[in-house]
């Protein structure tokens, strides 16, 4: 079907993808604008995913201190070109990604650099709980598996909830923007100082 120009442009404004992709998708949605923009979403998704491999070595070291100067976070976010990491949206994804740090205090970025020691100790536990739960010992292990993801979702900083929009994890937002620039971003490393706390 023909799609107006004036829908392609307004959904071009809101996505931020390319022309066109904005008028395919528009056209495969049949001129729905809600459908479009979840169809360029899951485009974007798999876009994200392609450009995984792809070497990031430019990006920002951002600083961030909490109002009251007892809480500071350092992020290095890395992306491919210094052009994109001059970029607004690119800063104010680093801005927000040290603002998390500093809120929610993860301990590790991806739950892969999670040392295996760690997630044997916490399984063991949940375990542990599900037994006390007196349910069969069949059901014991999707119980403790589920703790385990709980607990992913606070120490793992690319699986917690956006702290402005819990809907999102942080990697959600790092594919969007992905999707956005058209190139691979990484969030490479974060230290979180509070005023007092001694290192263990």
């Amino acid at each position: 079907m023909a799609v107006d120009a004036k829908n392609v442009k307004e959904l071009r404004e809101m996505c931020g993808a390319g022309m066109m992709d904005c008028k395919r998708a528009l056209e495969d949605a049949g001129g729905n604008m809600e459908e479009a923009i979840k169809l360029l979403r899951k485009k974007g998704m798999s876009t994200a995913d392609k450009k995984a491999a792809r070497v990031a070595n430019e990006g920002v070291v951002h600083a961030y201190i909490h109002p009251g100067a007892r809480v500071g976070v350092l992020v290095e976010v890395n992306c491919e070109t210094d052009f994109v990491a001059r970029n607004e949206a690119f800063v104010a994804f680093a801005h927000d990604v040290a603002m998390q740090v500093a809120a929610a205090s993860p301990r590790w970025v991806k739950r892969e650099d999670i040392p295996q020691e760690e997630i044997d100790k916490e399984l063991e536990i949940y375990t542990a709980q599900a037994r006390e739960t007196g349910k069969p010992e069949k059901v014991l292990a999707k119980i403790a598996e589920g703790k385990l993801n709980k607990w992913y979702e606070q120490v793992a900083l690319m699986e917690q909830p956006f702290i402005k929009d819990p809907d999102k994890t942080i990697e959600v937002l790092r594919r969007e923007l992905i999707a956005k620039f058209g190139e691979n971003m990484d969030v490479k490393r974060f230290a979180r100082f509070r005023l007092g706390e001694r290192e263990e």
